[in-house]
């Protein structure tokens, strides 16, 4: 396949790159040369402004791909197979597809002033997915399924790539126990606070777990890998490692035994990446600090990585993980709502905006976490399993990568939790 485009910009190629894999066996080929165009004997898109053959796929192009400088859009929404589309512009196609898609891969409204949320992330409110209600679904996905239909009207002999589904849990382990391997300061901290809220469920559970007669109620690491066997999954799993406690970081302190056993366990049956902190993600040192700390456990570099509180910057944090030789990212989604902040269910590399310039830093787009539905949409257990099955099943229909975030607090016996742990079993049971 063919495209003409009268300019080949660092925009063009990346989305057309993309585009192109989804679709195609081999992608597309594209040329600025109108001459080898019009010559080409076989199926060709004209992606410009002007009708250039009668047997073209003719797609008008918007300015979008071709500018060179980050501004606001004007962008108006209409409904095109009973779905939300932008950039209408005309020819054979209702809207610029490339243009579009480009403007939601891309992340283009977060590099535009906009308004931040209280832990001073990107706001969910200010996107175009949320304004315009397709937050839920993989809407580029979606629109590739209908415009390969429409190549398929216009050039019956193309070939196109068959994909596949594919079921991706994934785990932060924030908090690796609730009791257990605590210095006895925090140890303290938490018999303090439970004798003060008048809590002697806590007091004793505490004590018995501490004494090893009860189980942490944050321990569900056995039963998720007899889940994972079970349902023949291969999980990744991103460890909190900073190295002093914060406000927002609270782990066992990476230096305990207990705690450098529980991830060689796990590296033994799992691809595990970095949880980076809170905290590194105003210093790069610490980010630093916690990869080499992770290194050291592994043996091995550390490539895969996701935010802790989907906390990122763009261009700054992904530009930080590609200098500390992290190939693969989960952070792409909200830790605010559910949904597709790219309007993507499949991964896709980065495109450094500022820069202008396709990057190798894949990322790996999730749509659910069971803490959005608990703490921000204040869900019910059976609320987020209907919101599990809703976006396993769009994915799905898009032969996608669903992904998804769990924490083992949420799956362990911690009363603040109850009924997340069947939730999520019966979910993994009905797929």
């Amino acid at each position: 396949m063919l495209i003409f485009v009268p300019e080949i910009t660092p925009r063009v190629q990346y989305i057309l790159d993309f585009l192109g894999k989804e679709i195609m066996q081999q992608g597309f080929e594209l040329t600025s040369d109108k001459k080898a165009f019009l010559e080409y004997s076989k199926s060709c898109i004209n992606y410009s402004t002007e009708r250039l053959r009668t047997d073209e796929l003719f797609i008008e192009a918007h300015p979008l791909l071709f500018q060179k400088t980050i501004i606001p859009q004007e962008i108006t929404c209409f409904d095109v197979n009973g779905y939300k589309a932008f950039f209408k512009t005309n020819g054979d196609y209702p809207f610029d597809i490339f243009a579009a898609s480009f403007y939601l891969i891309s992340r283009y409204e977060e590099y535009l002033p906009h308004k931040k949320d209280s832990y001073g992330r990107y706001a969910h409110e200010n996107s175009l997915a949320f304004r315009e209600g397709f937050l839920n679904l993989p809407l580029v996905n979606i629109w590739l399924q209908y415009f390969k239909e429409r190549l398929k009207q216009h050039f019956p002999s193309l070939v196109f790539k068959s994909s596949s589904f594919l079921l991706l849990p994934t785990y932060d382990i924030d908090i690796t126990w609730s009791y257990k391997h605590k210095g006895w300061w925090r140890q303290l901290g938490g018999f303090t606070r439970s004798i003060l809220k008048g809590d002697w469920k806590a007091v004793k559970d505490r004590i018995a777990v501490l004494r090893g007669k009860q189980k942490d109620p944050f321990d569900a690491y056995g039963w998720m890998n007899q889940l994972h066997e079970k349902k023949k999954l291969r999980p990744y799993y991103f460890f909190l490692l900073a190295e002093k406690n914060g406000r927002y970081d609270k782990n066992i302190s990476p230096a305990k035994k207990a705690m450098k056993e529980l991830i060689s366990d796990h590296l033994i049956r799992y691809p595990v990446g970095i949880h980076p902190s809170w905290q590194s993600g105003d210093d790069e040192r610490l980010l630093q600090g916690e990869i080499t700390r992770l290194a050291a456990i592994n043996g091995n570099p550390i490539v895969s990585s996701r935010q802790h509180y989907i906390r990122f910057a763009l261009p700054e944090t992904f530009r930080k993980l590609i200098a500390n030789k992290i190939g693969f990212d989960f952070s792409m989604g909200y830790g605010s709502i559910n949904g597709f902040r790219a309007s993507v269910a499949t991964p896709f590399y980065w495109y450094d905006l500022n820069a202008e310039t396709a990057t190798n830093l894949l990322l790996f787009p999730f749509c659910f976490m069971e803490a959005n539905s608990f703490y921000e949409q204040h869900y019910s257990p059976q609320q987020a399993l209907e919101e599990m099955r809703h976006y396993y099943k769009e994915v799905k229909q898009v032969q996608g990568t669903f992904i998804m975030i769990w924490h083992n607090s949420f799956l362990g016996t911690d009363k603040l939790y109850e009924g997340w742990k069947e939730a999520y079993e019966t979910f993994m049971n009905e797929i």
